[in-house]
């Protein structure tokens, strides 16, 4: 993730109550790519990027324990717009 995904990453933990901490894996440049540590400290951090994006599934689980609804089948509205073409 980029920091502006990071940034929202960092607040959607916060707003869960998921621990963690978003920062660039090379903590020397910013312009790196992100990742979810257990400590800000970095030469004593693990990632644990994959634990919190299960966490935050979890807790969507927890609020909308039904499965989704199957999708109407037959004829829908809407409108195809095609890609830009140059």
């Amino acid at each position: 993730m980029n920091a502006e995904e990071a940034r929202l990453v960092d607040a959607t933990l916060r707003r869960l109550g998921i621990p963690g901490v978003v920062a660039p894996e090379d903590p020397e440049n910013s312009a790196s790519d992100w990742r979810v540590y257990d400590s800000a400290d970095p030469a004593h951090r693990e990632d644990t990027t994959a634990d919190a994006l299960a966490a935050v599934v979890a807790k969507f689980r927890e609020a909308n324990p039904e499965p989704p609804r199957k999708p109407r089948s037959g004829p829908m509205r809407g409108f195809i717009i095609p890609p830009d073409e140059k």
